[in-house]
């Protein structure tokens, strides 16, 4: 019996309870899958016998597979599967180590050992320090630490409340700074994985003799060095060719990453691979100072004509993010203020009065098209003011309304509508549930003003069958649409894979990406052929053998997942 055969293997739980079984047959996408069982290793140790116990079985012939999952807040399904879940947040959930430049003493932090392991300080020669962290680590608790210290991991998504660090590695996932700082793909300095032999490696960015020396070794590790290397090689010119041409992206493995014919770095492919290729066990994570003081500039677009260049034209005064949400958005939060308000704390009265402004500007001119977060941050607080005076006079240049907001608590209400706006969605119709399906699409921001009008032409097509919001990440392109849907209409379903299919065609049309930052999953699987050609998906699919010869690690993902299979796992 397989529960019988996991609890010989391991010292962590094992359960085939089916009120577990159903929970974790879900995440935030539009999918259920449920799972044989679930199992939450204790240690490196447990994910080890588990890789190698699959492997043994799958050898003799039955197949049974392994899927990593977090705090199961994907949007994209990337964390079903029919087969076994591994979960890390019950076990492999502590905070290992952090090195920070902000103090020369040492000291062992046991306010919070359920969480933390030797939590150290040093002075440092680097200049923002590094954490060392279980995958399983809710990053709320792992920015609680960095925040008395004065750093910052930046690639937090919206989610950052209720996300776990591995999810995030998996996914390559960015947010509201990702516009300066990046994505997760620039801050994994090292990982330690469990690849398909059920051995755990370490693997880091290698010279080019260190990759030599990599290849020569005689064991599974050496030999995937040496393939995906040929591979690589092989192909240099097409894969470099293959990258997407915007500014984030987490669709298909990141091969045009790994080699540059100086450094050879194997973190580049594993994150944004949501655990295809082997199962993450720690990661070594950059960090940065976090900004003394910051500010907010809010911009109420009538229209998105002037948008692009209103972007550019503030993007030379460097703010830490600019984040939008559209006028359906605003709508809802109009129609939802004691959910807002729930979602804030504090008195209704008080929390209304700070909603005077919007309520007298719509009433003057109806709804802004867009409203832009534009977030000003400095360690000088005079820069800071001068720096949001520039930007309010560079916006007023063009046919906008612009707030300047002093008061931080005024500033919360922007930020929890915009980072709260799935959370809101869910309360707003009854009978209908928020669904992401085309949530994270990107084009460079140029074609903005052009591209996201046809997007709402195409959605407005199906106003019958969702309500739907726009938000996202306007400096980059990357948009999140968030419709709401009744599933328990035929209809919707096929209006979901009509609209789907359209959406896709018309970002590639434009030369953008599936996916910005949420990872492909079930829902983008089934376009990546599409989005890169047959070369460069038949790339991906000999990436995945050469990890993976056995299938073991969440299959149907990034290859092998087709539209007819998508479509039977939707939620009924």
């Amino acid at each position: 019996m397989l529960t019988d055969d996991l609890k010989k293997l391991i010292k962590g739980d094992v359960s085939v309870d089916e009120t577990e079984l159903q929970k974790y047959g879900h995440d935030y996408s539009i999918f259920s899958i449920k799972p044989q069982a679930v199992v939450e290793p204790k240690s490196a140790d447990d994910v080890e016998a588990l890789v190698k116990w699959a492997a043994s079985t799958n050898k003799k012939g039955a197949h049974v597979s392994l899927t990593a999952r977090a705090a199961g807040t994907d949007m994209s399904g990337g964390p079903l599967n029919d087969g076994v879940i591994v979960s890390f947040t019950k076990y492999l959930n502590k905070i290992k180590e952090i090195k920070s430049p902000l103090s020369g003493t040492k000291r062992e932090d046991k306010k919070h050992s359920n969480i933390l392991q030797n939590v150290r300080m040093f002075d440092s020669g680097l200049a923002d320090g590094y954490a060392v962290v279980e995958p399983g680590v809710y990053f709320r608790d792992l920015e609680k630490e960095l925040d008395k210290r004065g750093l910052m991991f930046p690639p937090y998504p919206a989610s950052k409340d209720i996300c776990a660090v591995g999810g995030m590695i998996s996914n390559n996932s960015g947010g509201e700074k990702s516009l300066v700082y990046g994505k997760a793909e620039d801050y994994v300095e090292s990982l330690k994985v469990v690849l398909a032999d059920g051995n755990e490696y370490e693997i880091k960015a290698l010279s080019a003799a260190g990759l030599k020396k990599k290849m020569r070794a005689k064991n599974f590790e050496g030999g995937i060095y040496k393939k995906l290397y040929e591979l690589i090689e092989k192909n240099y010119d097409e894969i470099k060719k293959a990258k997407p041409d915007v500014s984030k992206n987490s669709t298909g493995y990141a091969l045009w990453n790994v080699w540059n014919k100086k450094t050879f770095d194997l973190t580049r492919l594993f994150v944004g691979a949501q655990g295809t290729l082997g199962l993450i066990t720690e990661a070594k994570l950059r960090l940065v100072k976090k900004k003394k003081y910051s500010g907010l500039v809010v911009v109420f677009a009538k229209t998105l004509e002037p948008v692009p260049e209103l972007v550019e034209a503030i993007l030379p005064f460097r703010p830490e993010s600019i984040e939008s949400y559209d006028d359906k958005t605003l709508e809802i939060v109009m129609r939802s203020l004691p959910a807002v308000f729930k979602l804030m704390g504090g008195s209704v009265f008080t929390l209304a009065w700070k909603f005077l402004p919007e309520f007298i500007m719509i009433l003057k001119g109806g709804l802004p098209k867009m409203i832009l977060l534009v977030e000003i941050a400095s360690d000088d607080e005079k820069e800071l003011a001068e720096k949001i005076g520039a930007v309010r006079r560079a916006a007023l240049k063009f046919p906008v309304r612009v707030r300047a907001i002093k008061d931080k608590k005024e500033e919360e209400k922007y930020w929890t509508i915009r980072r709260r706006s799935f959370a809101l969605l869910h309360d707003f119709a009854p009978g209908m549930r928020a669904e992401p399906f085309v949530d994270d699409i990107i084009v460079k921001p140029e074609f903005m003003a052009e591209f996201l009008p046809r997007v709402n032409a195409i959605l407005d097509e199906y106003k019958k069958k969702f309500v739907y919001t726009i938000a996202g990440h306007p400096g980059n392109g990357n948009f999140h649409i968030i419709p709401l849907v009744n599933l328990k209409d035929p209809g919707t379903r096929k209006a979901i894979i009509e609209a789907t299919d359209r959406i896709y065609e018309l970002v590639l049309r434009y030369h953008g990406s599936l996916t910005a930052e949420h990872g492909d999953g079930l829902i983008r699987g089934p376009y990546l052929e599409e989005m890169y050609g047959k070369k460069i998906y038949g790339l991906f699919e000999e990436v995945k053998k050469i990890f993976d010869p056995l299938g073991i690690f969440n299959p149907r993902k990034k290859v092998g997942v087709k539209k007819d299979y998508m479509i039977s796992v939707m939620k009924k």
